[in-house]
C-alpha cells in the first residue's frame, strides 16, 4: 500500500513479465503481489485500468493440472473481481456467467487443492459480484444471468464432476445464501438432484446434502422445496419414497417464510398422524405408533421457525389459529415448549426489525420493512390479552422446572399489551394473590414437614401468582406502583413463607430494569427505606441474598442530604458477610463497597433518624473516614461472631479503598487488629489473619514496616496452633512478608524461639529457586518436582481443592478470593485460564504446529518420561521355549533378547554366548568315567567353586528321551540373581542368591538342603517344598506368569 499510485502501471507491467517466466516460485510471488495491489486499488486513480489488468491476468492462466501455479492464479482472479465489483457492480455482474464457466472447469481437476481453490473462488464471486439491486428489482437481462448461473450449477451436479460434489455442494449453498428468494425457479433442478442423492441409502455425503437442502429451505421457502421434494407421509405412492428425514432439516432451517404453508400443509399432516395414534387406543404402543408420535412432535418443532419473522402475520395469525394454539397448550403438555417459543418468536422478531437504526436494508430484513413490522405488532397486540390469559393458566398448571419458556412468552406479550388491558390483567392477578394469601394462613412446622418436597410437587398458588406479578411489574404505568409496593410490603413482613418472601424481594431489582421503574424507586425512596428497615427482623435466611440485592438498588437513589439509611442497615450487611451461602456473602461484600462509594461522594448522615440513636443526635458529614468509623463500631460487639464479621468487612473495605483512605485511619486499623490478634477466640483471630494478609499484600511497605515489631510476635503466637489450619495460615502470611519486606527485617522482629519457622521458609524458598533453575535445563526434574510438591502439600486432590490457596506459592488455606469476598469458583477459573501449558515433543521429530493433530500434544501438566510405556524403553526377554520372562531382570544365562522389531540378538552376541558355554565358569567338563561335571559358580565368586554336580551321560540321555510334563522353565532352570527355574522334577536349576521355581509335579531339586541346585535352591523362589507340593507350585507359577 506504500507504492505510489502513479507508478502502479509500471509495477503491473513488471509483474506481468515475471508471471510469464518459467520459474514457478517467481510467478507465485508475482501473483501474491497482485493480490496486495488489488486490495489497495479500490480507491486509487489507477483503478480505471483495472479491467484491462484483469483481462491480461486472465490470459496468463496456467495449465489446468498445475497444482503449484493454478491456486494462486485463481486467488488473484477472485481478489481482482472483488475490487471490480466494488467499482462497477453492474458490469461485473454481467460478466459473472463467463467467470463462472472459466473457474468451474477446474472442479474437474484430479488435484484436491485445485478443486478447493476453484470452489472458494466461485463462492467469492457469488458473495461479492451480485448486488442487492438485482435481487430487489431484477431486469430481464438480470434474470437471464440468473438463469445462466442456474444451468451451470445443474451441470456441476453431473457425473463429470462427481469427484468434486462436496465442493459443488458448498458452491450451491453459497448461491442459495446470495440469491435468497430469487433462487426459486433458478435452482429447482439442483434441489431435486440433491434431494434424490440424499434419499439414496448408499450416498456418503448425506451431511453435506442436508446442509444444502437446509439453505434451500431458508432461501426458497419450505413451500417451494416441499413442492419439489414432497414428504409423501400420509398417502405413500409406489416409486415415491417417504421423506420423513426432511422434518429435522425443516426444524433447523425454516425462517422468514409464510405461516400459511404451515397451516395448509403441516397442520393437516399432524392431525392425520395423531389420528392414527388415537385409533390405536390404550393398547401397548407398537413401533409404528411411536414413529407416528415422533412425526407429530417433529412437525410442531418447525412452528418456531415459521413464526420467526413471517411474511403474512396479519393474514395467517388470526383468531382461529390462536385458538388452535391455545387448545394445544392445554391438551398437549409435550408441545408446550415449541408452542411458547413460536409465540415468543412472533413478537421478538418483529421488535428486532423495529429496533434497527439507520437506513433500512430490506434484503437483510427479510423483505419486512419497519412499517410492516409495526403493523404486525399492532395486530398481535390485539390478540395479546387472550393469549396472556391462556399462558397464565398454563403457567399455573406446569411444574416449576418447565416454566421458564412459558414465562419468556408471557414477558414478550406483556411488552405489546395495551395499557388498559395490562392494568386489567394486573388487577385480576393481584386480587387473586391477595385472596390466595388470605386462604393460606400461617403454617406450623408440622404442616411444613408434611408437605412433600419432590420434583413433581406443584408450588402453592401464591408463589405462582407472585411470579406473574414480578413479570408484569416492569410494564405497569407509574400510577399503579402504589398498589404494587403495598402488596410487596405485606409479603416481606410475612415470615411464615420464606420462599414467597424471597420472591417479593425480587420485585425491586425487577423494577430497576426499566426507566419508569428506576424513576419510581427514586420517587418512593423514603417509603422503600422504611419498608426494608421494618422487614429486617423478619427476613428469612433463604431471602437474605435477594434482600441484599434489593437494598443495593436503593443505595444509588439515596438523597445526599439524608443518608441515615446506610448506618441503619449497616449492621445487617456486616453480619451477612459471614453468611453460609456464598451468593449471599458476595452480595454483602458488594453492598459494603457500594455504600462506601456512596459515603465517599459526600452528603449528610442524619443520626437522629438512625434506630437506637437519640433524637437529638447531631448530623455528621458523610465521608469515607466516617464510613470506616461506622463499620469499626462493630468491633465493640457483644458476640465474637459480630466482631469477626466486622473485621472481615473491614478487610474487604480496606482492600478496595486503600488508595483513597487517609493514612492515620489505616494505621489505626492496623494497630487495632494487632491487638485483636492477642484474643483467645479463634473465630476473631481467624478474621484477623485475613485482615493482616490484606495489609501485607496491598498496603505500602513504608506504612507497614513500623508495625512489624509488634505484628510479627503476635502472629507467631498462632504459628503453633494446628486447629483451623492456623499454622498454615500464619506460615503463608510470613511467606508474603518475606517476599515484600525481606527476610532480614522479618527475622529481626521474630522471637528467638520461633526463628526456626523463618529459617524453614527461607530454606524452602531457596530450594524451590534452585529446583526452578535446574528445571529449565532438565524438564524431567521439573516434572518430578511439581509432582512432589503437589503431593507434599496435600494428601489428596480433594484436600488441595478445599484447603489450597489460589496463590502460586501458597502454603495455607487462606485464599485471596475468600478474604476479599470474591467467588472462589471465579478464582479457580482464573487460575485455570492463566495456568501453564506444555508441549509434548517427540524425541526424534520436531512438533509440526501446522498439523491439525498438534493440539493433542498440548498438555496442562509437565510432560514426564516416566509415562512412557515400558515396552518402548527396553526389549522384551524370552526363555528358550519362547515364553516371556518377567521379574528376572538380572538373569543372564538362558534368555534371548529381541529388539523392537522382534529380531533375535546379533551375531556377535551369539559368538560370545558360545565361547562362554565352552570355556566359561559354568561350562560342563568330562570327569572320570566320562561323566559330565557342572560347576555351579554364582556371582559370589570362588567361594562356590567346589559345588559340583556329577551326572552320567547315559542318565542324561535317558532323561531327555523320557516323555515328561512340561515345566515352566524347560529341562534346565535358568540361572540368575534370583535363582534358576526348576526342571521337570529330575533336578533343580542353578540358583544364586534365591532359589529357582520347581517344575510341575516335581520338587525343586536334589542338591543342597533339598532346595535345588544352587546355594539357596528350592521351589517358588527359595521356599521349601516337599514332594507333594507340586500341585500348589503349579498354581503359583501360573500366577507368576499372569
Amino acid at each position: 500500500n506504500g507504492w505510489p499510485s502513479r507508478k502502479i502501471d509500471s509495477l503491473c507491467e513488471l509483474l506481468l513479465a515475471i508471471s510469464k517466466s518459467s520459474h514457478e516460485f517467481l510467478v507465485m510471488s508475482a501473483f501474491e503481489v497482485f493480490e496486495i495491489i488489488f486490495a489497495g486499488l479500490a480507491n486509487e486513480v489507477s483503478a480505471a485500468k483495472l479491467p484491462r489488468l484483469l483481462e491480461v491476468i486472465g490470459e496468463l492462466q496456467p495449465s489446468q493440472n498445475d497444482s503449484q501455479l493454478l491456486p494462486p492464479w485463481i486467488a488473484v482472479i477472485s481478489r481482482g473481481y472483488d475490487v471490480a465489483a466494488q467499482l462497477d457492480p453492474e458490469e461485473t455482474f454481467a460478466k459473472l456467467p463467463t467467470l463462472f464457466t472459466q473457474i468451474s472447469a477446474f472442479l474437474a481437476s484430479s488435484s484436491h487443492n485445485i478443486r478447493i481453490s476453484a470452489s472458494e473462488c466461485l463462492i467469492s464471486f457469488l458473495n461479492t459480484c451480485i448486488p442487492d439491486s438485482v435481487l430487489l428489482e431484477p431486469s430481464i437481462y438480470d434474470e437471464k444471468v440468473f438463469e445462466s448461473l442456474g444451468n451451470q450449477v445443474n451441470d456441476l451436479l453431473s457425473i463429470k464432476y462427481q469427484s468434486a460434489w462436496m465442493e459443488v455442494f458448498s458452491v450451491i449453498g453459497a448461491m442459495f445464501d446470495t440469491l435468497k428468494w430469487r433462487s426459486q425457479g433458478i435452482l429447482n433442478t439442483a434441489v431435486k438432484t440433491v434431494g434424490d442423492l440424499r434419499g439414496n441409502d448408499s450416498f456418503s455425503g448425506k451431511k453435506e446434502a442436508d446442509a444444502v437442502l437446509g439453505k434451500a429451505i431458508t432461501a426458497m421457502g419450505p413451500d417451494n422445496v416441499l413442492e419439489i421434494l414432497p414428504l409423501n407421509l400420509t398417502k405413500p405412492v409406489p416409486g415415491q419414497p417417504g421423506r420423513a428425514w426432511m422434518l429435522p432439516i425443516l426444524r433447523d432451517s425454516v425462517r422468514n417464510t409464510r405461516l400459511s404453508h404451515f397451516r395448509a400443509e403441516l397442520v393437516p399432516l399432524s392431525e392425520a398422524m395423531f389420528q392414527r395414534v388415537l385409533n390405536h387406543g390404550a393398547a401397548e404402543k407398537t413401533m409404528e405408533i411411536k414413529i407416528f408420535e415422533t412425526i407429530v412432535s417433529q412437525i410442531w418443532a418447525t412452528l418456531p421457525g415459521y413464526c420467526d419473522l413471517p411474511l403474512d402475520v396479519t393474514e395467517s395469525f388470526d383468531q382461529t389459529f390462536a385458538e388452535m394454539v391455545a387448545n394445544l397448550l392445554y391438551s398437549q403438555p409435550q408441545l408446550r415448549t415449541e408452542l411458547c417459543r413460536a409465540l415468543q418468536n412472533m413478537v421478538e422478531s418483529n421488535q428486532t426489525v423495529l429496533s434497527i437504526e439507520g437506513e433500512e436494508d430490506i434484503v437483510a430484513q427479510g423483505r419486512v420493512s419497519k412499517a410492516d413490522a409495526q403493523k404486525n405488532i399492532q395486530h398481535l397486540s390485539g390478540l395479546a390479552g387472550n393469549i396472556l390469559a391462556v399462558l397464565f393458566n398454563v403457567y399455573s398448571e406446569t411444574l416449576p422446572q418447565y416454566r421458564g419458556i412459558i414465562l419468556q412468552a408471557i414477558n414478550a406479550y406483556l411488552s405489546i399489551t395495551p395499557e388498559a388491558e395490562l392494568m386489567e390483567t394486573f388487577t385480576r392477578v393481584a386480587s387473586m394473590l391477595e385472596s390466595s394469601l388470605g386462604e393460606s394462613g400461617p403454617q406450623t412446622q408440622a404442616d411444613k414437614q408434611k408437605e412433600s418436597k419432590g420434583p413433581n410437587k406443584m408450588p402453592p398458588m401464591s408463589h405462582t401468582l407472585m411470579d406473574l406479578v414480578i413479570t408484569i411489574s416492569i410494564y405497569l404505568p407509574r400510577e399503579s406502583f402504589a398498589g404494587l409496593f403495598n402488596m410487596a410490603a405485606i409479603i416481606v413482613n410475612n415470615d411464615s413463607d420464606p420462599q414467597l418472601q424471597k420472591k417479593a424481594y425480587k420485585l425491586i431489582p425487577r423494577l430497576a430494569e426499566s426507566e419508569s421503574g428506576r424513576a419510581a424507586i427514586v420517587e418512593r425512596n423514603s417509603d422503600l427505606q422504611q419498608l426494608l428497615l421494618q422487614a429486617g427482623p423478619k427476613a428469612a435466611a433463604p431471602s437474605r441474598r435477594d434482600r441484599l440485592t434489593a437494598i443495593s438498588q436503593i443505595i444509588p437513589a439515596l438523597p445526599k442530604e439524608d443518608l441515615h439509611f446506610i448506618p441503619s442497615i449497616l449492621s445487617e450487611v456486616v453480619i451477612s458477610a459471614k453468611e453460609v451461602n456464598e451468593k449471599a456473602r458476595t452480595a454483602a461484600f458488594e453492598l459494603l463497597v457500594q455504600m462506601g462509594e456512596k459515603m465517599a461522594e459526600g452528603g449528610t448522615v442524619v443520626n437522629a433518624k438512625v434506630p437506637h440513636m437519640p433524637d437529638d443526635a447531631a448530623p455528621v458529614e458523610a465521608s469515607l473516614e466516617e464510613y470506616f468509623t461506622m463499620v469499626s463500631a462493630g468491633l465493640a460487639g457483644s458476640t465474637p461472631h459480630m466482631i469477626s464479621a466486622s473485621i472481615t468487612a473491614l478487610a474487604r473495605l480496606l482492600y478496595d479503598f486503600r488508595n483513597t483512605l487517609s493514612e492515620p485511619v489505616i494505621l489505626d486499623l492496623v494497630q487495632t487488629m494487632d491487638l485483636f490478634l492477642t484474643s483467645a477466640n479463634r473465630e476473631i483471630v481467624r478474621s484477623c489473619l485475613g485482615f493482616v494478609k490484606v495489609c501485607v499484600l496491598s498496603l505500602p511497605t513504608d506504612l507497614m514496616r513500623p508495625r512489624l515489631a509488634t505484628l510479627i510476635p503476635n502472629l507467631m503466637v498462632w504459628s503453633h496452633e494446628h486447629k483451623a489450619h492456623f499454622k498454615l495460615k500464619v506460615k503463608h502470611i510470613f511467606e508474603r512478608m518475606i517476599k515484600r519486606f525481606g527476610v532480614e527485617i522479618v527475622e529481626k522482629h521474630c522471637p528467638e524461639e520461633d526463628k526456626k519457622l523463618i529459617a524453614n521458609i527461607r530454606k524452602s524458598r531457596d530450594r524451590a529457586k534452585r529446583k526452578k533453575e535446574a528445571g529449565k535445563d532438565d524438564p524431567d526434574a521439573e516434572a518430578d518436582d511439581a509432582t512432589t510438591t503437589r503431593k507434599g502439600k496435600f494428601e489428596s486432590e480433594y484436600d488441595e481443592q478445599v484447603y489450597g490457596s489460589d496463590e502460586d506459592d501458597s502454603g495455607s488455606d487462606i485464599s485471596d478470593d475468600e478474604v476479599l469476598g470474591r467467588s472462589a469458583a471465579k478464582g479457580r477459573k482464573a487460575k485455570a485460564a492463566g495456568g501453564n501449558t506444555f508441549i509434548v515433543e517427540d524425541e526424534d521429530e520436531p512438533l509440526d504446529l501446522l498439523d491439525r493433530k498438534a493440539l493433542a500434544n498440548i498438555s496442562s501438566t509437565i510432560p514426564s518420561k516416566s509415562r512412557t510405556a515400558p515396552a518402548t524403553r527396553k526389549p522384551a526377554k524370552m526363555d528358550l521355549d519362547g515364553k516371556l520372562v518377567f521379574n528376572d531382570a538380572d538373569s543372564d544365562d538362558e534368555i534371548m533378547e529381541f529388539d523392537d522389531n522382534g529380531n533375535a540378538a546379533s551375531l556377535e552376541d551369539g559368538i560370545n554366548a558360545y565361547v562362554e558355554a565352552i570355556k566359561g565358569r559354568d561350562a560342563a567338563i568330562r570327569g572320570r568315567g566320562g561323566k559330565l561335571k557342572f560347576k555351579n559358580r554364582g556371582n559370589k565368586g570362588a567361594a562356590d567353586d567346589d559345588d559340583e554336580m556329577e551326572i552320567d551321560a547315559k542318565e542324561l540321555a535317558d532323561a531327555r528321551a523320557k516323555p515328561q510334563r512340561r515345566s515352566l522353565g524347560g529341562e534346565r532352570g535358568s540361572a540368575g540373581s534370583r535363582g534358576g527355574r526348576g526342571g521337570s522334577g529330575f533336578r533343580g536349576g542353578r540358583g544364586d542368591s534365591r532359589g529357582g521355581r520347581g517344575g510341575r509335579g516335581g520338587r525343586g531339586g536334589s542338591f543342597g538342603d533339598r532346595r535345588g541346585g544352587g546355594h539357596h535352591g528350592g521351589v517358588n523362589k527359595g521356599r521349601y517344598a516337599p514332594k507333594g507340593q507340586g500341585q500348589r507350585d503349579e498354581h503359583r507359577n501360573r500366577a507368576s506368569r499372569a
